[in-house]
């Protein structure tokens, strides 16, 4: 869980010039909220 919220903190804090970057962004969050999602559900 802690590192998502890292995840999280480092995309806000990293800016994107263009659509397609802010688009890499989004993909690049959705993946690791994925990624804690299935370690969290594995932990139980």
């Amino acid at each position: 869980m802690t590192r998502l919220f890292v995840m999280l903190a480092l995309l806000g804090v990293t800016a994107c010039e263009t659509i397609e970057g802010a688009g890499q962004d989004m993909e690049n969050a959705g993946e690791a909220i994925s990624e804690e999602a299935n370690e969290a559900q594995a932990g139980m």
